[in-house]
């Protein structure tokens, strides 16, 4: 299985804002859609970062809660790991638990399509281990 059928099962939909945005703006858009992440982009569909529960969590011990007020550009991952459509769910785990991310944006000839989120990869390859155990079973039950 591979990132394209996680995006055909949950949506290509991603909530995205410009550098400039507050980081209380992105809190609020993080509490609104009950989401952990916000993909940063540039006038277009270029990802120029990301930025997570957690990253607003260490800017706020970091510097207080006056940093709500500064531009999300002050606090984002800028170096921003990406996946393809074609990525498999293997890799997927292994990046995300190699570089301690939760949150990879999807991209196709340059552009945001898709982001892709650890529970979206468990809860595929948890599906992939029931339908082979089911294949198994059935398997076992007709000899």
């Amino acid at each position: 299985m591979n990132v394209s059928t996680i995006l055909k099962n949950k949506g290509f939909d991603v909530i995205t804002r410009h550098p400039e945005a507050t980081l209380s703006d992105i809190a609020q858009l993080l509490n609104e859609h009950k989401i952990g992440s916000v993909v940063i982009v540039d006038g277009g569909d270029k990802v120029c970062g990301i930025v997570s529960e957690r990253d607003i969590v260490s800017a706020i011990a970091k510097k207080g809660g006056a940093v709500l007020d500064e531009p999300v550009s002050s606090c984002m991952t800028a170096n921003v790991f990406t996946c393809t459509r074609e990525d498999t769910l293997e890799k997927l785990m292994s990046e995300m638990t190699k570089h301690h991310f939760r949150h990879l944006p999807v991209i196709a000839d340059g552009k945001l399509v898709g982001l892709v989120s650890i529970g979206d990869v468990v809860k595929q390859r948890i599906a992939e281990a029931e339908m082979e155990a089911a294949a198994m079973r059935d398997y076992i039950s007709t000899g």
